[in-house]
């Protein structure tokens, strides 16, 4: 054995306690630890050390080389791109993932305690949900992968009007696309999925203040779309307002026209933790297919999210995944596999940090952390207004609080400047955006550390900042 590698393995409980150590300074410091940082080094290391200098020496490299330049990502005032922290129970999940290296495939093989876990934490995870069990789904990196999988199985079910397997022959009919605020994942999904951006037909919004879908003039593209196969792909929740289409109304449609429904509902799918408001979603139950994030507010590690997909299409899920070239990994018309019903082959243990987290903290647990998180966003919108200073650009319909600087004349400037200022001083890490064309600024609040104190401490940033 290679003299590192054997010195590794016969020293590894004090590598490992070292390892621990290490964890636990930067999870212990988290509130104090900058979430932007500037003036970093772009210089990347292009040399290979030919026989490696072991992991102890590794670990005091990666401190003296990288650690201070890591931000506080996982910490309670990072409030952007809707990134959740890592609760203990899934950074425990997480961790012995790794240990054990499984590579969850089906249940009728060796080693198929993996794949038990996996439809375990499915199950848990529909329940939190409160959908039926007529969902079934499976672990992917993240929403992106997510609206992928799901948008596969509706280009599937698109040929399949024409009486085409695409999965087989390709594609040979125009498919449409009916959305009106996409998020740019799905839209990525479509372009990989060779469906063509083109072929999205932006449905228009509705009236007041909104990013959902105008229900009238949905209905109207469905039928000047009818000589399509048609996808209708709908927010449950949309990035800047955290906005829901009309399920209850896009299900009627259903029961009238010919489409494929598929809702991306990456983190505003945890609105049915609390009772206050799962009726955002009521009628999500009768979509084909939901996309929904994990390491958003399921607050698990990156990268974390599922798939749900009705099992009436199980078959044309499996026309999409199978590995029918593939007699090692079995016969799928046989035994279950989530190789054969997702894009990887290749896949970690990913559902284990979720499993540790739904049994740690259970249903009431994470409604806590979404209602939480809901209150503390309406504080800190109700705190900007008082100030004149800000001007919210749309209501608080759940986590994510968009607004602008209230002078109109400079608010592109003022913006940039309040960017660079908390840049600067690493308190506060928010996102620019834009809203009706206009620059905005968003803070996302998905992160269970997250307190009133930080609240009040990015108020204060703010001010300072512009």
């Amino acid at each position: 054995m290679h003299n590192n590698l054997q010195a590794d393995l016969d020293n590894l409980e004090h590598l490992l306690s070292l390892t621990k150590d290490k964890a636990l300074a930067y999870l212990n410091g988290l509130n104090n630890t900058p979430v932007s940082i500037t003036g970093v080094q772009s210089t990347i290391s292009i040399n290979l050390p030919k026989d490696g200098i072991g992991l102890e020496n590794t670990i005091k490299a990666f401190q003296e080389q990288h650690q201070n330049k890591i931000v506080a990502a996982s910490g309670p005032r990072y409030w952007g791109y809707v990134v959740g922290g890592t609760t203990p129970a899934s950074i425990a999940g997480d961790w012995l993932s790794t240990v054990f290296d499984q590579n969850p495939q089906g249940i009728n093989g060796a080693g198929d305690i993996s794949a038990i876990i996996e439809l375990e934490a499915i199950n848990w995870l529909i329940q939190l949900f409160g959908l039926p069990a007529t969902f079934k789904g499976g672990f992917v990196t993240g929403a992106t992968m997510s609206n992928f999988t799901c948008l596969a199985i509706a280009r599937q079910w698109a040929g399949k009007q024409k009486n085409i397997d695409i999965a087989r022959e390709g594609i040979k009919t125009e498919i449409k696309i009916l959305t009106a605020t996409p998020h740019s994942s799905s839209i990525k999904s479509l372009a990989m999925l060779g469906l063509g951006s083109s072929n999205v037909v932006i449905v228009k919004t509705a009236e007041g203040n909104r990013e959902a879908i105008d229900i009238p003039d949905l209905e109207a593209k469905l039928i000047e779309n009818k000589d399509f196969p048609i996808i209708v792909i709908s927010s449950g929740g949309t990035v800047n307002t955290v906005d829901f289409d009309d399920m209850q109304a896009i299900a009627e449609l259903q029961k009238r026209y010919t489409f494929y429904w598929h809702i991306d509902a990456a983190f505003g799918a945890f609105a049915a933790c609390s009772e206050k408001y799962s009726h955002l979603l009521n009628g999500w139950q009768f979509a084909d297919s939901i996309t929904i994030d994990c390491h958003k507010w399921l607050n698990v590690p990156y990268d974390s999210a599922i798939y749900l997909v009705n099992e009436k299409h199980t078959a044309l899920q499996l026309q999409t995944f199978q590995n029918s070239n593939a007699p090692y990994l079995g016969d799928p018309a046989t035994n279950f596999s989530f190789l054969n019903f997702g894009p990887e082959n290749s896949r970690r243990l990913r559902a284990l940090p979720a499993w540790f987290a739904l049994n740690a903290y259970g249903k009431n647990g994470f409604t806590w952390i979404v209602e939480n998180n809901i209150a503390l966003a309406n504080q800190f919108a109700e705190l900007l207004e008082k100030k004149n200073i800000f001007k919210l650009k749309a209501p608080v319909r759940l986590n994510v609080v968009c607004f602008s600087i209230d002078d109109e004349a400079n608010r592109g400037d003022k913006l940039t400047q309040v960017l660079e200022k908390l840049k600067i001083s690493g308190k506060l890490f928010i996102t620019p955006t834009s809203y009706k064309g206009e620059p905005c600024l968003r803070a996302a609040f998905v992160n269970w550390r997250t307190t009133e104190e930080d609240v009040l401490i990015a108020i204060d940033e703010l001010i300072k900042a512009s």
